[in-house]
């Protein structure tokens, strides 16, 4: 159904401030989604402030030489983290499979007319976690020397179709509306080329793609959930991008106005305009045009209403009576271990004995881990000049993931016996509200598509916590077979949980409990591992994720 939004009052073409900065400022983290250093800094003394409430989203005045292609989730920076107060609930059913997919909104428009604007508008009244801009000028054809040098003279026709790499545009937003992470380019208006650095964006619920030609391939609208054309006026549009071009790009009026007559204006005509008629909703005025933005924000937030699914209940209540997969591997209970196990249990125990013997215990939990690795065999010359026959990985290297807060506590041990590892950490917390596991918080090393990933938690009880984490993973290329969930304490819900979602993922674990309580608490338990390893008080939600707590 179509709808053309016109506002109620003042029907005339007015220009503001907001007309001509059409672009936001952009964020100084190229990656907010997923940094690809890692880190070892704790998380404890950040977590201790509750963080402020969603950041307006007006845009702001910059100087743009480079496509806009972003995140925009709620978020507090720091010099070193960036934490998001509003986290992204499960989007994937109980058998890890992706369910919901991120809603799409397709924006089109003429060059200038304000669709950077009626994306910023839309984002800001959505109020909604993990909402991802993607601009079709990130996706312009890499130009050969000719055409550079065309386009240096103002003869290159950057609005026609053939200028845009449609192929890897729709690859691209495809694999972001199943929920993986992606890379964009980043165009040089300067130069006409692409940087060498890509942008990585990852996680979103709602992903607004604006362009020109947003409409205007056959793939691309299959992926729209809803079309929007923002209509302006053509001399409003043409001052836009005088002030634009002259004052962020460098060039002079006359060229600007050659290229204008010579190729936007047919282009528009030829190539834009017509396909207003596929659009489910037309905005006059852009960014100034309340009603129609309201329209939109209401039929969004009415969409992702339908869209929501619950995991921690449905894991709660499966697999019950089932035996425990082969994927899991319980260490031996020798009486060196179960003794450890006894003083982290008890209660009574100070926080250092508690330290030193969950210390020692993950040691020998990373050391029983590490035997799983593939190994090949390789010979080496002795010091005597005799050769040994032993074995070597058989891969391209390890990576570890911590589940933060209390996963963050089995680094150390890694670190110990595995070299220069990298590694990377995820922050999932429980929504008290709803009571499923929100994702807050990504940075993951680049490349992780061949790595053998350990992903560290120090208790699992219904696998929520973990089931999300492995599902971050997957959707950067790790393979399935090269994940080890290594806890210290694993429930067996949470062993079924896990291994039902993702048969090819090998559990590793000191010890099983068999029982969970009403508010998912491991019987007998550990306690709050977290707070007992930090000295902190009583659980907060900003504090542990839900496994961490032993629940």
């Amino acid at each position: 159904m179509r709808y053309r939004a016109f506002a109620a009052q003042n029907m005339a073409m007015t220009m503001s401030q907001n007309d001509v900065q059409v672009q936001q400022k952009e964020e100084e983290d190229d990656s907010s989604m997923s940094r690809s250093d890692s880190g070892e800094d704790s998380l404890d003394g950040l977590m201790r402030h509750r963080c402020p409430l969603t950041p307006s989203l007006t845009p702001s005045p910059r100087k743009r030489t480079t496509s806009q292609s972003k995140t925009e989730p709620p978020l507090l920076r720091t010099n070193k983290r960036t934490i998001y107060t509003a986290g992204r609930p499960p989007w994937y059913n109980v058998t890890g499979t992706t369910f919901k997919e991120a809603f799409v909104i397709g924006l089109c428009g003429g060059s200038a007319s304000g669709k950077t604007t009626v994306a910023n508008k839309i984002i800001e009244a959505l109020d909604v976690p993990w909402v991802v801009l993607l601009s079709m000028d990130s996706f312009y054809k890499v130009l050969s020397k000719e055409e550079q040098e065309l386009a240096a003279r103002n003869e290159y026709n950057f609005d026609h179709p053939d200028a845009f790499d449609f192929e890897l545009l729709v690859t691209v937003l495809r694999k972001l509306k199943k929920g993986k992470s992606i890379k964009v380019p980043v165009y040089d208006f300067t130069t006409h080329n692409r940087r060498k650095e890509w942008k990585t964006v990852y996680g979103a619920n709602v992903v607004i793609f604006e362009g020109i030609l947003a409409f205007a391939n056959k793939e691309l609208l299959k992926l729209l959930d809803m079309k929007v054309f923002v209509d302006t006026d053509s001399d409003i549009r043409l001052v836009r991008r005088l002030k634009r071009d002259i004052t962020d790009r460098g060039r002079d009026i006359g060229g600007v106005i050659k290229q204008y007559n010579k190729f936007v204006k047919p282009a528009f005509e030829q190539y834009i305009e017509p396909t207003v008629q596929v659009a489910d909703i037309v905005v006059p005025r852009g960014g100034e045009n309340f009603v129609a933005l309201d329209l939109i924000v209401q039929h969004v937030h009415s969409q992702l209403e339908k869209r929501e699914i619950t995991v921690r209940s449905a894991l709660a209540s499966a697999h019950q009576g089932q035996p425990l997969p082969k994927t899991l591997s319980v260490m031996e209970s020798t009486p060196q271990v179960r003794g450890m196990h006894t003083i982290i249990r008890n209660k009574e125990t100070s926080r250092d004995e508690f330290i030193f013997y969950s210390k020692r215990l993950m040691r020998l939990l990373i050391e029983h881990a590490l035997s799983f690795l593939p190994l090949k065999p390789v010979s080496v010359e002795t010091p005597q000049g005799t050769v040994y026959e032993g074995k070597r990985l058989s891969g391209k290297r390890i990576t570890g993931v911590s589940i933060l807060r209390a996963g963050e506590t089995m680094e150390q041990a890694l670190m110990a016996v595995c070299k220069d590892i990298r590694l990377g950490k995820i922050l999932i917390q429980t929504n008290h509200d709803t009571g499923e596991p929100e994702l807050h918080y990504l940075r993951l090393p680049k490349e992780l598509s061949e790595d053998y990933v350990i992903l560290m938690d120090s208790t699992v009880s219904t696998g929520a916590a973990a089931l999300m984490a492995v599902r971050v993973l997957l959707d950067h290329d790790v393979q399935e077979d090269k994940i080890f969930l290594l806890s210290l304490l694993m429930a067996e819900m949470g062993v079924h949980s896990v291994a039902y979602a993702f048969p090819k993922v090998r559990i590793i674990t000191t010890a099983v409990d068999k029982n969970v309580n009403d508010e998912f608490h491991i019987i007998p338990g550990i306690g709050n591992f977290g707070d007992r390893y930090f000295g902190t008080d009583a659980p907060s939600d900003w504090y542990e994720s839900d496994e961490g707590m032993d629940y």
